[in-house]
């Protein structure tokens, strides 16, 4: 089983919980209708890396977002990640109305920073995160932003899933995505207020 690190010491996730469609914008970006509820997927254990990859039977694209670590039923860290999606795979699965799986879950589909921890009281405030390429700034956004902010997403979660402790919660990406390029150097953080929390960059290959 994959590990995370938080604060310097390793946990175990049992799984991956995405929140999708969860910025407006990047729902216009794609085309998509805005949902009447909240829409989740999960990626297993095994879709977790720390290599960024730009090819896996096609070209990715990459969705940076603003990640928690559940522990004792509460999120209780912050972190970076990228959700690598096969986003031909995805249209195609869409229009079939078939699960995303295919085109979400896989090996490596989850690039995740290291963990730090954060207070109760942050994570609906200023929380945002910033995803820059070759150092230009593609994606930003955060928590105001959100439909869905980080105490709903939790709540709504728990009625009908159990999370337990070192399970990942993706929150959605705002608009800016797009294929990830090989060579290219992505550094995401994720800052509170103007204070930076988390660093962490990839080079693809």
């Amino acid at each position: 089983m994959k590990k995370i690190t938080v604060n310097g010491t390793e946990l175990t996730p049992s799984k991956i919980v995405c929140i999708g469609r969860n910025y407006v914008e990047h729902i216009k970006e794609l085309g998509n209708e805005v949902p009447q509820e909240m829409v989740v997927f999960n990626k297993p254990n095994s879709a977790l890396s720390s290599q960024l990859n730009a090819f896996a039977q096609e070209t990715l694209h990459y969705e940076g977002e603003i990640c928690f670590v559940v522990q004792g039923g509460k999120f209780t860290a912050v972190g970076f990640g990228l959700d690598l999606t096969k986003r031909e795979l995805q249209s195609k699965l869409k229009e079939k109305g078939l699960p995303w799986e295919r085109a979400k879950a896989f090996d490596g589909s989850a690039v995740l920073s290291d963990f730090v921890s954060i207070a109760d009281t942050d994570i609906n405030q200023e929380l945002t995160l910033s995803l820059s390429i070759d150092d230009v700034e593609i994606q930003s956004g955060g928590v105001a932003l959100m439909m869905y902010k980080p105490a709903a997403i939790l709540a709504e979660l728990s009625s009908f899933m159990t999370l337990v402790d070192g399970d990942i919660v993706m929150t959605g990406t705002p608009k800016g995505v797009g294929e990830v390029r090989s060579g290219a150097k992505f550094t995401g953080q994720i800052l509170l207020a103007d204070k930076v929390l988390v660093e962490q960059s990839w080079r693809a290959r």
